[in-house]
């Protein structure tokens, strides 16, 4: 046993630092055919310094997109459409303040929430609103060529990449998900970027996002399956050894429970124990990613976020992107909910109209349609929470509580598109770096591009720093405000 405890520690140094030499408390089971399993941390891994802190998790941020605003209070060519969306009043957080609202969905994790208001975009000149939130909602950048809207790219690496690039161990990169239709208006995944002009591509499937993570082959992800496995399976002799030391605490025992367990549960989520005749490949094995129809797209997403719980829980990585749709979700189909029928695609409901700009015929009730899909993300958000949630921690917190997830949109409104009042939902303090449980509004509602202010706080909070080791304040175009917003910290 001290043989194996000794392989552990040798492993975590030389496999668990970041781009900064830091130790990651990262640690690996090897097993059949060379599968890697990432354990979480371990007191008995610990060095001694650490144990006071085993509960300790180094922060993360999950951000998920959604397109084309929400459903909101404005006036449109036609008529006043009334608030669905918003809570009632600034502050304290309440069933009562988001009753009839979408965010009523998120009930459950009120006292984690931050809703921050009047979060606006700069007016770069993409010529295309989609383009322009899009392309700017991760990166506070405009296009490296104006006026040509989905024929440019954003000018800048995007949030989610300079967490991974700056903190992930080996400077892995950040996982990027995507689920919807390939293709479509800007190319389909469009939101993270390694730098000017320089697009990430998206894992699609979730099974392929679960191999990459997982370090599997495609050799070994056919074992598995035909075997009818569990990856724990795999490494079931090294993982009993290691449950039967008496080096180990119960807290130990307790957070490899839950890994595995966790380990478990996304498998069975995405299909993964399929009989030899069922090897239909990993496209088959979570049949939404690549869908039209809201509820397959989203229970692909679902799929996806079970993926990013366990990366983040396992010290994989400290950022995850989840996109919906292209960039104008312009294909996706979502649930009526009052009839469950399927309504037109998204963007046409966005415009209020039958087309993708403003020459259709006006959909009925466009605007209930609308807050119909905020609805139906708002419960998709939850699921993410809700994961997160249920990974407890030694210090009484649970993982959510570590880091931050953010359900982000590329406009504040449809029809209008709008670059003002986007959306920005936090769940997570960042160990208690974020305030919670309120809703607030920056500059006081004023006209003020704030959006490059409020990546470089969620940057910070997920553990950007300068080399003087401060907040950082350099993310974005050189000519946006880029200071931290203090409003936003505990």
């Amino acid at each position: 046993m001290t043989a194996l405890l000794d392989l552990l520690k040798r492993r975590a140094r030389h496999q668990g630092h970041n781009s900064r030499g830091q130790t990651t408390r990262r640690a690996f089971l090897a097993g059949l055919g060379g599968v890697a399993v990432g354990l979480p941390f371990l007191e008995a891994l610990a060095p001694r310094p650490a144990r006071a802190n085993s509960g300790d998790i180094e922060p993360f941020a999950i951000f998920f997109r959604q397109a084309n605003g929400v459903a909101c209070a404005q006036s449109t060519e036609f008529g006043d459409e009334p608030e669905s969306f918003w809570p009632t009043a600034l502050g304290a957080l309440t069933p009562e303040t988001v009753a009839g609202r979408s965010l009523d969905e998120l009930t459950g994790h009120l006292s984690r929430l931050l809703v921050v208001r009047n979060v606006n975009m700069e007016a770069f000149d993409f010529a295309d609103g989609h383009a322009r939130g899009a392309l700017q909602g991760l990166t506070a950048q405009g296009p490296v060529v104006p006026g040509v809207g989905g024929d440019s790219e954003a000018n800048g690496e995007s949030i989610d990449h300079r967490i991974g690039r700056e903190l992930n161990p080996e400077g892995r990169d950040s996982l990027v998900l995507y689920a919807g239709m390939s293709g479509g208006w800007l190319g389909g995944p469009c939101i993270a970027y390694r730098g000017p002009n320089n697009r990430r591509a998206a894992l699609h499937d979730p099974m392929l996002a679960y191999q990459t993570m997982m370090g599997l082959d495609g050799d070994q992800l056919e074992e598995l399956i035909a075997r009818q496995s569990s990856v724990n399976d795999m490494v079931k002799d090294q993982l009993d050894t290691l449950m039967s030391s008496p080096k180990l605490s119960s807290n130990d025992l307790q957070r490899l429970e839950l890994h595995f367990d966790s380990i478990r549960e996304l498998e069975n989520n995405l299909g993964c124990n399929f009989a030899e005749d069922e090897l239909a490949m990993l496209a088959g094995l979570s049949a939404g990613y690549e869908s039209n129809i809201g509820d397959e797209v989203l229970a692909a997403v679902r799929a996806h976020m079970h993926v990013a719980a366990l990366a983040v829980a396992c010290g994989y990585t400290r950022s995850v992107s989840i996109q919906v749709g292209s960039g104008n979700d312009g294909s996706t189909r979502y649930r009526n909910l009052d009839d469950d029928s399927l309504m037109e695609n998204f963007h046409y409901v966005s415009h209020r109209r039958a087309s993708h700009d403003s020459s259709g015929d006006p959909i009925p009730n466009a605007d209930k349609l609308h807050a119909m899909v905020d609805r139906q993300f708002a419960q998709t958000f939850n699921y993410l929470v809700d994961r997160l949630a249920a990974y407890e921690l030694p210090n009484a917190e649970s993982l959510v509580d570590c880091g931050t997830c953010v359900w982000y949109n590329d406009n504040g409104s449809g029809p209008g598109h709008s670059r003002r009042g986007i959306p920005m939902i936090i769940a997570g303090s960042a160990g208690g770096f974020l305030r919670q449980g309120e809703c607030i509004e920056l500059h006081e509602g004023d006209n003020v591009a704030n959006h490059a202010a409020v990546l470089n706080t969620l940057g910070s909070a997920a553990g950007l720093r300068t080399p003087s080791d401060e907040l950082i304040s350099d993310f974005g175009d050189a000519s946006l405000d880029r200071q931290p917003l203090t409003a936003m910290m505990a």
